[in-house]
């Protein structure tokens, strides 16, 4: 009886394990690729070392991804898509409770950082090594990497500069082009955690997994800069 049973669930198991391997291997690759692509960059990573690591065939990642710039988009998009969705609903919730007005300044500025940060902090959102990879990424030549970047961010994008720009009229879009960029500068920082911090022997007694202290510290320097009164560069100089 006992031999029944356990012959029974051992069929149970290899048909569960029938079943579930194209999500599993698909996965499998996605994490394997995450991680050589940190390591390595995009050109430096080859598909052989991708399949050999992953234990995979180069006919399921072809399956799956179609090539290696589609590979790397999809280790992108299962990031960064379910962050923007959680901005995009965080500024839906403001925008709407707004009534219409401008929404505060610290408001916008907490919905568009703190997503990222308890990504960053994540390991099931990829954590420290997806930021890794997003650090390499901006060094990466090649149209195959920067192509598609600005695609994912392009709605969350929008909805923040509008936001921004009726919240803060005053800016004309040129400062307020400028200040987004530094805003947005000092975050990818920001999220580079214990190796930025780690260069910087003044932040020795910091905490980079301290989400909620890094957000009350980060708005204020944030809001100081987008705040400040603009300024006319002296070309000549």
């Amino acid at each position: 009886m006992n031999l029944f049973r356990a012959t029974t669930l051992d069929r149970k198991r290899g048909i569960e394990q029938a079943i579930k391997p194209p999500l599993a291997t698909k996965d499998r690759i996605l994490d394997v690729a995450e991680e050589i692509f940190a390591e390595k960059g995009y050109s430096a990573t080859s598909m052989r070392t991708i399949t050999s690591r992953a234990n995979v065939n180069l006919a399921a990642v072809n399956y799956h991804f179609g090539s290696k710039a589609q590979l790397y988009q999809s280790v992108f998009q299962r990031r960064v898509e379910p962050m923007n969705r959680k901005r995009i609903e965080m500024l839906d919730a403001l925008e709407a409770e707004a009534g219409g007005e401008p929404v505060e300044l610290e408001a916008i500025l907490r919905a568009f950082v703190e997503p990222a940060l308890k990504a960053s902090q994540n390991p099931d959102n990829g954590g420290a090594r997806f930021i890794r990879l997003l650090g390499r990424t901006h060094a990466e030549p090649g149209p195959e990497v920067h192509d598609f970047l600005p695609l994912l961010y392009q709605e969350v994008k929008d909805r923040y500069r509008g936001a921004l720009a009726r919240t803060l009229p005053e800016l004309s879009q040129e400062e307020l082009s400028w200040r987004v960029h530094f805003v947005i500068g000092t975050i990818a920082f920001t999220l580079a955690g214990t190796d930025a911090l780690e260069m910087i022997e003044s932040c020795r007694f910091c905490d980079p997994a301290d989400t909620e202290g890094i957000i009350q510290r980060l708005i204020p320097f944030l809001k100081g800069g987008l705040t400040a009164p603009e300024t006319v560069p002296d070309i000549g100089t």
